[in-house]
């Protein structure tokens, strides 16, 4: 007859296993002797170790027992069964593995790869990352309530990019962030962009300015975020307007105010 400590020892197992199998019903609990302990016979150290050995192998608790009565059949079913189960968990732990490991740079937490990998080529472009923040941002939102829309987006965006004039507003952008009194560059730099855009609804026509569809509240929302973060865009588009285009996320062609046409 064995003590707990002595049946947990020959079995491999702590005492606190033993009390847990107990507890779920794995294995039978003796009745206490007349010194008020309870002793255990040699076939349940026999039991023990299968039990310790099918939960080791990743069974269920609750399927143990099942596997102890079964026959050869029952047995081999359930193993595969159990088998399959592991091979789905493995599978979904990976993926997690993987989300985890895309969330180091933070930004992936909610963007998709392709809008992080343009927001890294814009920081490569020498882009402030003040504004980097602003289109990632901006992209957050849509890539939210649209995110069957983001390749085609991405697509138009980096055709504009590839072109050194575009790339270049965003640079002007970029150094204006630290000289907020120079008007004189966000002036020249609205007349440059009013003249890439006519150009480009000239050649394209005047749907391919804007064709992303975004919904007038959604646009304002984010013309929000890039106004409160990079107040030289504000500024940027009321100079921009007076040029007959306005938007920050949606571009729309506008009459010029009357009086600076007849500046003009």
């Amino acid at each position: 007859m064995l003590t707990i400590g002595e049946l947990a020892s020959y079995a491999g197992v702590t005492v606190r296993a033993v009390r847990h199998y107990h507890a779920k019903g794995l294995l039978p609990e003796p009745e206490r002797d007349h010194s008020g302990y309870r002793r255990y016979e040699a076939d349940a150290v026999v039991e023990l170790i299968q039990i310790r050995t099918l939960a080791e192998a990743g069974v269920p608790l609750g399927r143990v027992q099942e596997l102890l009565r079964a026959d050869e059949a029952g047995f081999a079913a359930a193993i595969t069964d159990i088998d399959k189960r592991l091979r789905a968990e493995i599978r979904e732990r990976q993926q997690h593995r993987e989300r985890i490991a895309h969330l180091a740079s933070g930004e992936h937490l909610a963007l998709p790869l392709e809008v992080v990998e343009y927001l890294d080529h814009l920081r490569e472009l020498g882009v402030d990352e003040r504004i980097v923040q602003v289109e990632r941002d901006g992209w957050i939102p849509l890539a939210a309530r649209s995110p069957e829309r983001i390749p085609e987006w991405m697509a138009r965006k980096r055709k504009l990019i590839t072109d050194p004039q575009f790339a270049g507003f965003y640079r002007t952008l970029s150094q204006a962030l630290d000289r907020p009194h120079e008007v004189q560059q966000l002036v020249e730099l609205a007349d440059e962009l009013a003249s890439y855009i006519a150009q480009m609804a000239n050649e394209e026509g005047e749907h391919y300015v804007d064709d992303t569809g975004i919904e007038p509240p959604l646009a304002k929302l984010m013309d929000g975020l890039a106004f409160d973060a990079v107040p030289p865009a504000r500024q940027l588009i009321a100079l921009l307007t007076e040029r007959g285009w306005t938007g920050w996320t949606r571009l729309e062609r506008v009459d010029p105010p009357p009086e600076w046409t007849r500046h003009r």
